[in-house]
């Protein structure tokens, strides 16, 4: 079968999505502890070997088989090995939705840093992408429960996601939330200056390859120039004002914007871009951005006052900017052919209600089931390293090795009375 210029287009896009992963490391790893980090980047990394391997076996199969009960998941043996897409260009395909399944479960992580043991993690991101992440692409993506063919499409209308705002951010957003319940506070959490990034030079680096491999993210599943151009647009702009939008609300709330928060200003913007990019306007994509970096910002104080220790602020990102671009596609989505839109462009309720109850079934869905897994977890092997391990840091506890080595020069005095530096 001939290679046509959209097979090339779905794999450099494919190959742009694995690279947020380790963006996603270097923006982990930055702003965790420097004793940390190295198990912070793993547990992107772990992802990566984790899901490539099951999305091969079954995972792709859940998410796009044939039906199984009630439209819930797709049959896992239907592709089973992906053996009978050999010869087809439906691999690539497959392909490019396991570099999705990878960014989703990865996300998490950063909620949970500094206290996790690797081994429960690794449990975890087998069990949870099995069971809570390919049903929701199913669903959504797949022909499932909230597609127009679905359930809850038929009766409540099609939710629009074009690239995971509920998928991936809201589902990621609210695991995450439920995690950090289930595992506990950090020691020292809520100390003036606790546990600061260690190098924030690494959390711009990360931002950076974040922003340049969410237009694969995006725009891997366009499929007409004109679409392919709004996606790419919109990509920049929105993260652009939300980055805005957070380092205002640092100015006018802390007296000084941020190199972090402008990082993180970037990301809200991309979350909340992701289910809207193709069917927002470039200026609606503005007001998203600055609506979801602001909102944003305002969010992640709110672990002080729930006291859930979200340590990179995945809940006030993913879940708050995930929600604020799938319910936003319910005021600024532009109008099909001259007719519906949103409700700011005269198009009624309709999306609005689709857009709400997709939100409020991810949550509940990721919600009951993340809790259901990180429970059997913790109770049997432990999703927690013991306080000892977690003050000398996770890194050596869990990978025998530090992010840094640095040598302590002492002055020794030689048996001809020179001075000589020796490392110690």
């Amino acid at each position: 079968m001939e290679l046509t210029s959209g097979d090339v287009w779905v794999m450099v896009s494919s190959a742009l999505v694995l690279l947020m992963t380790p963006g996603l490391a270097f923006f982990y790893g930055g702003l965790t502890r420097a004793k940390a980090s190295l198990n912070m980047m793993m547990m992107s990394f772990v992802s990566i070997g984790m899901v490539g391997v099951i999305w091969v076996l079954w995972g792709y199969s859940m998410s796009g088989g044939d039906s199984v009960v009630g439209g819930l998941f797709g049959d896992p043996t239907a592709s089973f090995g992906l053996s009978n897409l050999v010869g087809t260009s439906d691999l690539i395909g497959a392909g490019f939705g396991a570099t999705f399944a990878i960014i989703t479960v990865a996300l998490i992580s950063g909620a949970v840093a500094d206290r996790t043991k690797f081994g429960a993690w690794t449990v975890f991101v087998a069990i949870w992408v099995t069971l809570v992440y390919c049903p929701l692409a199913f669903m959504v993506w797949g022909g499932g429960l909230l597609s127009d063919s679905g359930w809850v499409g038929e009766n409540f209308g099609v939710a629009i996601d074009y690239a995971g705002g509920t998928v991936v951010h809201i589902n990621a957003g609210l695991a995450a939330l439920v995690l950090v319940y289930i595992i506990g506070q950090r020691a020292g959490f809520g100390k003036m200056g606790f546990h600061k990034p260690h190098n924030v030079p690494l959390v711009m680096l990360g931002a950076a390859l974040l922003w340049f491999g969410w237009f694969g993210f995006n725009g891997g599943a366009a499929s007409t120039s004109d679409e392919a151009g709004l996606i790419w647009v919109n990509t920049l702009v929105a993260p652009a004002a939300a980055m805005l939008g957070w380092l205002l609300v640092e100015r006018i709330r802390d007296g000084h914007p941020t190199s972090v928060g402008a990082a993180s200003g970037v990301v809200a913007g991309l979350v909340a871009i992701t289910p809207a990019c193709a069917n927002l306007s470039p200026v609606g994509s503005i007001f998203l951005g600055v609506v979801a970096g602001a909102i944003s910002a305002l969010a992640i104080g709110l672990k002080y006052k729930f006291g859930y220790d979200d340590a990179l602020d995945v809940v006030g990102v993913h879940l708050v900017a995930g929600l604020v671009g799938t319910i936003g596609i319910g005021f600024l989505m532009l109008p099909i052919e001259g007719e519906g839109g949103g409700l700011f462009y005269g198009g009624g309720l309709d999306q609005l209600v689709a857009q709400l109850v997709a939100a409020v079934f991810t949550m509940a869905f990721t919600g009951i089931l993340t809790l259901v897994i990180g429970l059997a977890i913790a109770k049997t092997i432990g999703f927690r390293v013991s306080i000892e391990d977690e003050e000398r840091g996770v890194d050596l506890a869990a990978h025998g090795e530090t992010a840094y080595e640095f040598d302590s020069a002492v002055k020794v005095r030689s048996d001809d009375g020179e001075q000589e530096k020796v490392s110690v």
